[in-house]
């Protein structure tokens, strides 16, 4: 598929029944599919759209009322933005992505950079990083070459990933999307050079917000062009609202009277002399920090937001802090007195006084210096405290996310008391994936609404939006668990992680099992995969496919269905005993043998499939793994063998009528992708994530990698980039049994000789589960 079949739209407003779903984020629709709906009806209202910027997309129908069309250069440019907030804010400054548009190799501009403006020259544009899937955009990034006295401020020489886009010398280039980049123009000329230390024109470009002063009135507008004319610049400005009073007018304005950004008429009006809050206001404001959820009382009552500054500002003396607030009812857009301090939606920033704020009212919440030891909630309490969690679901980490915020120590979830299994299960199965999502939002029993409440608000979303989970959130969620009945011993004891995982799923969300069994034409369910093996196995370093296979063949199972989740359980001799000293990840599990319905293909010929061996399973004139398949013609060669004439095939289920379309090419094979290992070692889990479509896109989490203090101290969680895993994963079979696991690089000897748990998904069947 190219990008020519899909149509994509950005989403302005929150769709109706799915608040989860913020305004900014960028979806798509395959042609086909949207010339179905429209025979269907002429007159859309919904779309059946998929999500970007999930490691799995999510389809949704969504209003066609709450989104934008794009074309496929503009989705690409804002793909490339990694908050939603920013991407609309983007998408309506429709002026600079319009420039960016025109943007090509060899343009010299400014790139921001850590709060500075570097001069450099274009030299790549187009993504870096590979798409997951068909219809997803890895987004537009401009390399830039920088120049001059800038040289040596960037980051690169032209390379991501091992692979090269362009070539400068070392820390000479910079990748940036098109937010941070603009056109250079130059301030002078030989025949006209510029005679007074005026604003640089460089620093605005067609679309950037400005305000203006005309007879010492303040008014704001959009830059559409910067002219020089008679050694003047001169800014074409689309204004808001004229002196008359009527809007979508143009002016020019000389640009020694036009400032970049909004600039409030009135700065006095900023609220910033709010009256402190009545009370104990040095622990209120000790317990507030950037991200912090609060409210401020106005004339106009209370209004609540988010601090996303806290600081200093020119000629006061206390701390002061800049809100988003929810509601259209600040001054700017994150900027005062024309300098910024954040970035957020226009007319969403307040500054304030620290002592004016208080923590939200509407949430209860536990002070920052919390201790870990908590005591057990009391049923309102489970009922209102979400104070760290964002309201609404937050979407799974991308790639670029992960580099960005999640990489570092106090990353990932912070462990608690024996914590690590419940740790590890939570950060594979939610960091990157949304495959197992809907158990965050199914109804539930009252009594359990609760957990599910803190999972969500407390756990998941925190992971996703600040990359750090508190270990108080995770002790919270083990007292639920002990206080509701399903253990006596959560909040002391270690448990397995498949024994956590089936609770939650199984007893508290009633979620429908993830897998099921066909043996002997009955069904069995369950949540999880125990491989077993026979005594007479001959595998020595086996792959995640061939164990699969092998367990399947000894117990006589098949699927019944594909899977949209597959947790598979290592075989083990206990927790401590290993059957094997490495095992080798099978980045894609191909399931189509194993399951009882369904066209299948003759392993000799590839034609459609009529009959299967198990007596051929372990023949090794075929080949180590797999179930063994035959056409008729086929399998009656096979078995005219006399080592093989004892053996009795047994008839496969195919479709009716599917033998008279003749050549089977067109068989799809039904492949799952893994995205989580969960490893054991000396009785403590890790967990290793893949979180891109690359060789080396892997992540390893420790929640207990070290620890401050001794009996009152906390544990110090780690979350590190493990690219050296694909170095091994690249390696032959006979290479990788010849490492020696001591001398393995980095974390990699644990993924392969301590793994414990495989977490597979489909990306396709997980849309509609």
């Amino acid at each position: 598929m190219t990008s020519t079949e899909y149509h994509y739209y950005i989403i302005t407003k929150k769709p109706q029944f799915l608040e989860h779903i913020k305004p900014g984020r960028i979806c798509y629709i395959r042609e086909y599919c949207l010339s179905a709906e429209l025979k269907t009806s002429p007159t859309l209202k919904t779309l059946p759209v998929f999500l970007m910027g999930l490691h799995s997309p999510l389809d949704y129908r969504i209003e066609v009322s709450c989104m934008e069309k794009l074309n496929v250069q503009e989705a690409e440019l804002l793909q490339a933005l990694s908050e939603d907030t920013e991407r609309l804010k983007w998408f309506k400054q429709r002026g600079a992505l319009k420039t960016a548009l025109g943007l090509t190799v060899g343009t010299e501009v400014t790139v921001e950079e850590e709060g500075k403006k570097l001069r450099g020259t274009i030299r790549y544009i187009g993504h870096i990083t590979e798409p997951v899937c068909s219809g997803v955009l890895s987004g537009t990034l401009f390399g830039i070459e920088l120049q001059g006295a800038d040289r040596k401020k960037g980051h690169t020489d032209g390379t991501f990933g091992h692979k090269e886009f362009f070539s400068c010398d070392r820390k000479c280039g910079i990748f940036a999307p098109f937010s941070r980049v603009r056109p250079l123009v130059h301030s002078s000329s030989p025949s006209h050079p510029e005679p007074s230390p005026q604003p640089e024109p460089d620093e605005l470009t067609p679309g950037d917000r400005v305000t203006y002063f005309i007879n010492d009135t303040c008014r704001h507008g959009m830059v559409v062009d910067i002219q020089e004319k008679d050694g003047q610049h001169i800014v074409q400005i689309s204004t808001d609202r004229d002196e008359t009073g009527k809007t979508g007018g143009e002016v020019k304005v000389p640009l020694h009277m036009v400032a970049k950004g909004e600039v409030p008429a009135e700065p006095e009006s900023m609220d910033i002399d709010v009256p402190p809050v009545q009370g104990d206001t040095d622990d209120q404001c000790v317990s507030l920090s950037v991200n912090s959820v609060v409210e401020v009382t106005l004339g106009a009552g209370n209004l609540h937001g988010i601090i996303r500054w806290m600081g200093f500002l020119p000629n006061r003396k206390e701390t002061m802090v800049g809100l988003e607030l929810e509601e259209d009812k600040g001054v700017s857009d994150g900027t005062f007195k024309n300098e910024r301090y954040f970035e957020c939606p226009p007319k969403r920033a307040l500054f304030v006084k620290l002592s004016s704020c208080r923590p939200d009212s509407r949430f209860q919440s536990f002070s920052a210096n919390h201790t870990e030891t908590m005591p057990m909630l009391e049923d309102k309490e489970e009922e209102t405290e979400h104070s760290t969690g964002t309201l609404d679901p937050v979407l799974p980490l991308s790639t670029e996310q992960i580099h960005q915020f999640l990489i570092g120590r106090m990353k990932g979830i912070q462990g608690h008391c024996n914590s690590c299994y419940m740790d590890a299960a939570l950060f594979s199965l939610f960091s990157c994936s949304s495959v197992l999502d809907s158990m965050l939002f199914k109804s539930t029993a009252p009594q359990d609404a609760p957990i599910q409440k803190t999972l969500l608000h407390d756990i998941v979303n925190p992971l996703r939006s600040k990359g750090f989970v508190e270990g108080r959130h995770i002790m919270k969620l083990r007292q639920l668990l002990q206080k509701h009945g399903y253990s006596h011993s959560f909040t002391t004891d270690e448990k397995d992680p498949e024994e956590f995982l089936i609770v939650i799923m199984h007893h508290i969300l009633s979620l429908d099992p993830l897998l099921k069994l066909s043996a002997g034409g009955k069904v069995q369910e369950s949540y999880c995969y125990q491989i077993f093996l026979d005594q007479n196995h001959s595998l020595v370093l086996p792959t995640v496919q061939q164990l699969l296979e092998h367990s399947f063949h000894s117990a006589g199972l098949k699927l019944a269905e594909v899977p949209s989740c597959l947790i598979l359980q290592m075989p083990r001799f206990g927790k401590k005993f290993k059957m094997f000293d490495k095992i080798i990840p099978s980045l894609e599990l191909d399931i189509t043998d194993l399951l009882s319905e369904g066209p299948q293909q003759c392993m000799l010929c590839g034609k459609v499939a009529e009959q299967e061996c198990a007596d051929c399973f372990k023949d090794p004139v075929f080949s180590t793994t797999g179930f063994k398949l035959f056409c008729m013609l086929c399998s009656s060669k096979v078995h005219s063998h006399p080592q093989r004439r004892s053996h009795q095939p047994t008839r496969l289920d195919i479709p009716k009528g599917y033998l008279s379309h003749g050549i089977p090419h067109a068989l799809t094979r039904d492949k799952l992708e893994l995205f989580a290992v969960l490893c054991i070692e000396t009785s403590h889990y890790v967990s290793f994530v893949k979180h891109g479509p690359n060789s080396r896109d892997w992540i390893f989490f420790d929640s207990m990698a070290d620890r401050q203090g001794e009996r009152d101290g906390f544990n110090i969680p780690e979350v590190q980039a493990c690219p050296e895993v694909g170095t091994y994963l690249e390696m032959t079979p006979a290479e990788l049994a010849s490492q020696v696991p001591r001398d393995m690089k980095g974390v990699a000897k644990r993924l392969f000789c301590d793994a414990y748990m495989y977490l597979y998904q489909s990306t396709s069947m997980c849309l509609y589960r």
